[in-house]
């Protein structure tokens, strides 16, 4: 079999990649190690920046996203036992992010690509990277017990951190990481959301804890826990309790329980991996950088990513021009590192540290005053949450 472009991975970022080569006529063949069933089962975030929802709908694939998306104006953080609004809409001129379920993102690119017939080989297993470094590059794979082979033009590791892309070209690569000495239980409940357009970030003596949604019948929360906390230490009872200490006395009244649907916890990390070009092979999304998900960055970036490759792949296939791919990397990563900063510092800023005992504590609690009552503060944050321009 032979492609244009072989995409490994079959989550949003290499579903969008081949979406948005289809539509500009390449052809591609996605494949993924796991089964459809297993990809659209994984609960993952939920805020898109405006980039995000422009590649949905110029994918074409942003009827669904732009019905059922639910458009949020600002954020609260919360400190001291009181709440303070950021108005993102205000400080950014207009811009916006918007809450939308990356499941059903995903979904809404598995049902596009298999209305236009576009080839996924999904349970594809041993997959193997050949001869990227020359100009016909090859996958190998096995499928129902037969070896296969994909030949194409370029590979688009789509894989995810723990992919064979990376993996494939790991003695050639940088890596730089950070890993955060706690993690975040989530709870995912069909209750609705304790603030229907507004992200709530809590900063208390108790820990971290968020309150966000994914639908107006449907909340998502989490709560800072030590690293060494199974799910099972966490009944549903002890969980909703725990969420309510961690925030204002008027919220926690209007937090609605319910059982959880899914529960689980994500440890945090920020990780780069440099380059992001190794001849036709191009890392995206998740292959190439984590970042801890206090910003919402990472399925984000991931998009841009995959902008930036489409772009690229798009430039040279139907132009024979090598300038796309040649500052593929490089533009990425401009992108990645501030992203990364900015994670880096909220996660910071509203987490409880083994040091973060009396001056520590006290020091956050004044950047939090300070952040809130400077309008130049809150415009930096503003506006690298809904997104820097590209």
């Amino acid at each position: 079999m032979r492609t244009q472009v072989a995409i490994i991975g079959a989550g949003p970022s290499g579903l969008l990649l081949g979406q948005l080569l289809a539509k500009a006529g390449i052809d591609n063949v996605i494949l993924e190690r796991q089964t459809g069933d297993y990809v659209l089962g994984r609960i993952r975030a939920g805020i898109l920046e405006q980039v995000t929802v422009d590649l949905m709908r110029e994918a074409g694939v942003g009827e669904r996203l732009d019905r059922e998306g639910i458009v949020h104006h600002s954020i609260e953080l919360v400190f001291s036992g009181a709440r303070h609004p950021i108005d993102v809409h205000g400080l950014t001129g207009g811009k916006v992010v918007t809450a939308y379920g990356q499941t059903e993102l995903t979904r809404d690119l598995m049902e596009a690509r298999a209305a236009a017939g576009l080839p996924t080989v999904y349970e594809a297993a041993d997959v193997a990277l050949h001869d990227f470094d020359g100009d016909k590059p090859r996958l190998t794979y096995r499928k129902d017990g037969q070896t296969h082979t994909l030949e194409c033009d370029f590979i688009a590791g789509c894989d995810g951190f723990h992919g064979v892309s990376r993996a494939t070209v790991k003695d050639r690569v940088t890596e730089y990481e950070k890993v955060y000495p706690f993690g975040w239980l989530g709870v995912l409940s069909e209750t609705p959301p304790v603030s229907p357009h507004a992200i709530v970030y809590g900063n208390s003596e108790r820990g971290f804890s968020l309150c966000s949604m994914r639908s107006m019948t449907r909340s998502r929360y989490y709560v800072q826990v030590p690293v060494s906390d199974q799910v099972e230490d966490w009944s549903d009872q002890r969980f909703w309790d725990e969420l309510k200490r961690r925030v204002d006395p008027e919220l926690a009244g209007r937090i609605v329980t319910g059982p959880s649907i899914e529960k689980s916890i994500a440890p945090l990390r920020s990780f780069v991996a440099e380059p992001m070009r190794f001849g036709r092979l191009f890392l995206a999304g998740d292959a190439g950088h984590i970042v801890p998900p206090t910003g919402a960055k990472g399925l984000n970036l991931a998009a841009t990513d995959v902008k930036y490759l489409s772009a690229a792949l798009i430039e040279f296939l139907k132009d024979k021009s090598p300038h796309g791919i040649d500052t593929y990397s490089e533009r990425c990563l401009k992108r990645i590192w501030k992203a990364e900063r900015f994670s880096w510092w909220l996660t910071t800023l509203m987490h409880r540290f083994p040091d973060t005992e009396g001056f520590g504590q006290k020091v956050q609690e004044a950047e939090l005053d300070y952040l809130v009552n400077s309008k130049a503060l809150s415009t930096s944050l503003a506006e690298n949450y809904v997104g820097l321009p590209l």
